[in-house]
């Protein structure tokens, strides 16, 4: 527990992305001491940032019991951050305000939120690999394949999802892969994920010898991207990854 958490600590302190939000955050203390020309008067600004204080806490606690990975977590906890101190530098300074507008604007062009960088037991393919490994029938009877895009923010929250369950359910009946439309954007079509606005990512597909038996999210005949949060038990549950762990535990 230890270790992870330093393991943690250290990824806030050296990804641009953690560590460019944290000098912006901390930089309305020295504007806000430095500031002659407050919109309100000191008690009532310190009674608005003592409001906003208990607030953020608020949600952000609200956000830790219902967020599933740390991902999620910070990527909500830094938006409402960003919210409540563009709201506070307003009663500063409308130029404090316009500042943090650009800055975070600047920040989310040349830094993205990181994935989770483990990978668990799944296995990255191209299309190539996917599809020979799919033709082969000599590995798994089963693949479960992960279609993502680390441009999308839906694709990055999930990104500890995966991996997870390959360590929970992987065997040798049943294997994990992941495919970067990043990278091989054409494997969409091919695969019928939609990549408009993002809605389809992440995709996953289970394959039983070379023929898809079930998809999240399922798309339904008007072409509509159905829409259910991806959560570990949900996906679990969805395509019945205990049931065949059961059937390869009795089949051995």
């Amino acid at each position: 527990m230890i270790k992870n958490r330093l393991q943690w600590l250290n990824t806030v302190v050296t990804e641009p992305y953690y560590l460019f939000h944290f000098l912006i955050f901390f930089s309305y203390l020295p504007f806000r001491l430095s500031s002659t020309s407050s919109l309100l008067s000191p008690h009532h600004l310190l009674r608005r940032e003592i409001q906003a204080l208990l607030a953020y806490s608020i949600l952000a606690a609200v956000k830790m019991v219902r967020e599933e990975n740390w991902e999620g977590f910070i990527a909500d906890t830094l938006f409402f951050g960003k919210v409540f101190l563009f709201l506070l530098a307003l009663n500063v300074d409308h130029h404090l305000a316009l500042w943090y507008i650009l800055a975070f604007l600047v920040l989310y062009i040349i830094a993205e939120q990181p994935a989770f960088p483990e990978l668990g037991t799944v296995n990255t393919l191209t299309p190539l690999q996917l599809e020979t490994t799919l033709m082969e029938g000599n590995t798994s009877r089963y693949w479960l394949v992960e279609f993502r895009a680390l441009c999308s923010s839906s694709c990055v929250r999930n990104s500890r999802i995966f991996p997870e369950l390959s360590v929970t359910y992987s065997n040798k009946n049943l294997s994990f892969g992941m495919v970067d439309l990043g990278l091989f954007p054409n494997v969409a079509e091919q695969y019928g994920i939609s990549l408009t606005g993002n809605l389809g990512l992440p995709t996953y597909i289970l394959f039983e010898n070379n023929v898809e038996v079930m998809r999240f999210p399922g798309v339904d005949l008007e072409g509509k991207v159905s829409h259910h949060l991806a959560t570990k038990k949900y996906l679990s549950q969805h395509f019945a990854l205990d049931l065949l762990l059961l059937e390869y535990v009795n089949g051995k």
